[in-house]
């Protein structure tokens, strides 16, 4: 049995927050050719992209709560085997429509184990060691969009579009495996209240009032949608504008996000000593910097992608310190429900990063403004937030319990 305080069992949190990436990243240099080949639009592939955005922001809001009530274990074996089932449903897609609707299937597999991942964190863990641990996770989930795009291209390169949803498959089934053999059920106690619509809403008005969990939340939610908005518009600035070809792409892309697996390595060891605030700090600035560097690389024209992908890598930096650590900071406070807290967080921050991708995905044409400019101020905001709330957060920082 998978047991805390093992990195065995970091590791498989890690693995089943990773789908979400890995189902993203996996057919990133893919979108050029199901364009051409399902003789669809460029917003039509796009859309591919924002609902799973949306599909994964939407199903949060009930797996929280069903976690909560029936337990860890079931729920996630269920999201599971959705999200297995409709990998294998993209693979087979012969057509736009279908693929777009199985992508927003998929996603509402992914979406449980993601929100369930993070609930266990809080179910064995509080404060500062919650965020290592999700710094610990981070780090091992940074390796699939590291790792993805460079195998999604020699795969699709190989075997054409529909390996890359075949190899997420696979993955789906493994991780599927090792919970069902593996995971022991976390939940310390069942909440007993039914579920209803009402239920939900009022327990989300809880964690609405709560000013500590508002300004985590506010800070992860700008900084994921500057990680939306290059996932959004980084295949066709790097392949269209800078002639990257799908191998060239999954290369490039790779590299960039170690940015984020060096943050949350770091993070990991900085939290422990200085704290969640501190930690969030150093993050976000390493955001606006990273934005506004893009900005500038944008303004300067160069014909060499280095510099977009230097600003992006320094951005994603800056995540690695933050979305850990902010995630951490918002569910301390609530040990008795983190599975629903976990679900109102992640529904905000998907809702919002799916908005601002859509909208640069929709804008993006023949320049990497649109998606340069978005990065950049959803990393300033994110600073802003920070230095405006620090001492509202100064309990949650020092992993005082509500």
């Amino acid at each position: 049995m998978l047991r805390p305080n093992t990195f065995a069992l970091t590791a498989t949190l890690a693995l089943m927050t990773a789908l979400g990436p890995l189902s993203m990243d996996m057919y990133l240099a893919s979108l050029p050719d199901i364009e051409r080949l399902m003789s669809a639009t460029t917003a039509d592939v796009q859309l591919t992209i924002s609902i799973y955005l949306i599909g994964f922001a939407i199903a949060q809001i009930l797996y929280g709560p069903f976690s909560d009530r029936y337990g860890r274990r079931p729920v996630l074996l269920f999201a599971l085997a959705v999200f297995t089932a409709a990998s294998l449903a993209c693979a087979a897609a012969r057509s736009i429509d279908v693929l777009i609707a199985a992508r927003f299937v998929q996603s509402l597999g992914g979406a449980g184990a993601a929100v369930i991942a993070r609930a266990i964190v809080r179910d064995l863990y509080a404060g500062p060691r919650a965020g290592r641990e999700l710094s610990l996770m981070g780090a091992v989930m940074a390796l699939a969009p590291i790792i993805a795009p460079v195998l999604g291209g020699g795969l699709h390169i190989a075997f054409g579009w529909q390996s890359n949803f075949l190899l997420v498959v696979a993955a789906g089934f493994v991780i599927a495996a090792i919970v069902w053999k593996l995971l022991p059920e976390t939940l310390p106690q069942r909440v007993t209240e039914p579920i209803s619509i009402a239920s939900i809403i009022g327990g989300f008005g809880v964690f609405l009032a709560d000013r500590r969990y508002l300004a985590y939340l506010g800070i992860i939610a700008f900084s994921y949608a500057g990680l939306f908005a290059w996932i959004s518009g980084a295949t066709f600035v790097l392949q269209r504008l800078y002639g990257l070809d799908p191998f060239e792409f999954g290369v490039a892309f790779g590299v960039s996000c170690a940015g984020y697996l060096v943050g949350t390595l770091i993070a990991a060891k900085l939290v422990m000593r200085s704290g969640i605030g501190l930690t969030i700090g150093v993050g976000v600035v390493a955001q606006a910097l990273g934005g506004l560097s893009m900005v500038l690389a944008v303004a300067l024209a160069s014909t060499s992608p280095i510099w977009i992908l230097t600003a992006i890598a320094l951005y994603l930096a800056g995540l690695g310190f933050t979305g850990p650590q902010a995630m951490a900071g918002a569910l301390t406070p609530f040990p008795e429900r983190a599975g629903a807290a976990s679900s109102l967080f992640g529904f905000v921050q998907q809702s919002w990063s799916a908005i601002v991708g859509a909208a640069v995905g929709h804008l993006l044409g023949n320049s990497a403004w649109p998606m340069a400019a978005a990065i950049a101020v959803m990393g300033v905001m994110a600073l802003v937030i920070w230095a405006m709330t620090r001492h509202i957060r100064r309990r949650a920082d020092r992993g005082v319990a509500r």
